[in-house]
């Protein structure tokens, strides 16, 4: 299988691609302007997929495309969401256009917006951030095209992952630049919010395994299935990882559209690794 994957090169798309590389697929890793950290055992293609004119035949005739790319994803409300939203439509478009059978696209829990509880296929989306907005679109856009044209659809709908890399920008790779920094205090918010939180590791693996099937389809948590207070799992990742610094309880508010208690129903993920397990 020949899995074209954009974004290769961000926080999340290079364990995604190592992982599709370890199951023995045929990987084009596509890149805008480097490639570091990609592992070279992809095919990589450096590129603005938003300029390529045939974008199916120049990244090798995939029978997947999985799009991770997204700028801006921890800048809820950056104008660039909203700038990009047809740009990413058109790209699908000529994919689809050129002969591409199935389209993954990774989505956000931010698609959802303020809401208690646990995440499902059929939870009314509300997005109250700029960055949600446009997901959510996308996805309804990306529905919308593949069913017309016959083609597999998977809405990968990510939650709070954690990783001991500073090369990002969540919550866990600040802590870990600070650290390495030296900072003794981290400025935090109250951390009382419950949310869905999974290893860096197993979201690479529950991303790969749920695009090398088509059985399941339509959206998918990419989760792990239960609420975890944020202050209980960053002072658990500090001790996991031997850090030195201590957080600073109250410094930030907590965002209003920041839901108190919400995880995904991880039904179809589990059925998905239970079925890759018996293969």
């Amino acid at each position: 299988m020949k899995i074209a994957v954009t974004g290769a090169n961000g926080y999340l798309g290079t364990g995604v691609v190592r992982q599709l590389c370890d199951d023995g697929m045929d990987v084009v890793a596509v890149c805008y302007e480097t490639s570091d950290g990609v592992d070279q055992r992809a095919s990589i293609v450096k590129c603005n997929i938003f300029d390529l004119k045939d974008p199916f035949n120049e990244l090798g005739k995939p029978d997947v495309l999985l799009h991770m790319a997204w700028r801006n994803g921890f800048v809820h409300n950056d104008i660039s969401h909203i700038e990009d939203l047809l740009k990413h439509y058109i790209f699908f478009e000529k994919m689809v256009k050129s002969g591409v059978k199935h389209i993954a696209v990774m989505g956000s829990m931010h698609e959802v917006g303020f809401y208690e509880g646990s995440i499902k296929e059929s939870t009314p989306t509300n997005p109250e951030s700029l960055y949600g907005i446009s997901k959510d679109a996308l996805r309804n856009m990306t529905k919308l095209l593949c069913k017309n044209n016959n083609v597999i659809f998977q809405w990968l709908r990510g939650y709070y992952i954690v990783g001991n890399t500073e090369h990002g920008c969540s919550i866990f790779s600040k802590i870990t630049q600070a650290e390495k920094e030296g900072r003794t205090n981290f400025p935090f918010t109250t951390g009382q919010n419950q949310w869905d939180f999974i290893d860096y590791n197993e979201f690479a693996e529950q991303v790969a395994a749920t695009i090398e099937q088509t059985d399941i389809n339509g959206i998918i948590n990419i989760c792990h299935g239960r609420p975890e207070k944020l202050a209980d799992r960053v002072e658990r990742f500090i001790k996991d990882n031997n850090y030195s610094i201590k957080l600073d309880y109250g410094k930030f508010p907590d965002r209003p559209y920041d839901s108190k208690a919400v995880w995904g129903d991880d039904t179809k993920i589990k059925k998905i690794l239970e079925n890759k397990k018996m293969k």
